[in-house]
């Protein structure tokens, strides 16, 4: 790789070896390049902070001094118009699809519990799950009985119950199922999470709704400015890059 340097101050290759991890890519070298570029984005904008003579706000929780001084920069620098009520309405207009009432369902489950790292664990845990689905293909209506003899989560008691959730409650890999799946269907695989593995039944599903207008009014607004300040945030740091000399990596 080579050294990365602004204004001839070189970035240490251990700190742009820490910042990948904050930069996952299917390649090494796209994560240093992605780690030095945010590198190099934060220096230019300490540097600036200090020229400036911007003094930091109050730390906020799990904030550095350094994030509150560029907090504080940024707070001076860029700024941006709140959008009118025309814009508003035309932003929703041709966004309809972004704003919904959330996805409700309800499902149930069974819980085969085993650690990530335990693999002798998974293993079985599997195995069970996998005969458990056996077992609910030819009697799916044993769901609950099963649940309450086998589940290691607490809603096994409620024969599985999960309850009424919306989308984002539960992990990733058990809501990508409960979006496929038709109300009433088990789903066919065990369903592997940290928590070990799931045999899964989705009882109902609505699907969120467009909202109108006035509802998402408050949203709508919030989105075009967080739209207007990325475009001036990008401005300002092409702005501040075009001041300064980068080596070693492209912004």
């Amino acid at each position: 790789m080579n050294p990365v340097a602004v204004d001839g101050v070189a970035i240490d290759e251990h700190a742009i070896a820490a910042e990948m991890q904050l930069h996952p890519a299917a390649r090494m070298e796209d994560a240093w390049t992605e780690a030095a570029r945010a590198l190099v984005i934060r220096r230019l904008l300490l540097t600036e902070a200090e020229r400036a003579g911007v003094e930091p706000d109050p730390a906020e929780p799990d904030e550095g001094p350094d994030e509150a001084t560029i907090r504080a920069l940024l707070a001076d620098h860029v700024v941006v118009p709140e959008p009118d009520e025309a814009a508003c309405r035309a932003h929703w207009q041709a966004h309809r699809n972004l704003w919904h009432s959330p996805v409700v369902y309800e499902a149930a489950h069974i819980l085969f519990a085993a650690a990530p790292e335990d693999a002798a664990a998974r293993a079985q845990a599997k195995q069970a799950a996998t005969e458990t689905l056996a077992i609910l293909a030819a009697h799916p209506d044993r769901f609950a009985a099963l649940a309450r003899a086998r589940s290691a989560c607490p809603s096994g008691a409620q024969g599985g119950l999960l309850g009424q959730q919306r989308r984002g409650d539960l992990v990733a890999e058990i809501e990508t199922f409960v979006m496929a799946l038709e109300p009433g269907q088990i789903c066919p695989v065990a369903i592997a999470t940290r928590y070990g593995y799931h045999v899964l039944r989705l009882d109902r599903r609505a699907d969120g709704t467009p909202l109108p207008y006035e509802a998402a009014a408050a949203m709508v607004r919030q989105d075009l400015m967080a739209r207007a300040w990325q475009r001036a945030t990008a401005g300002y740091l092409r702005t501040l890059a075009g001041r300064a000399r980068i080596e070693g990596v492209a912004l």
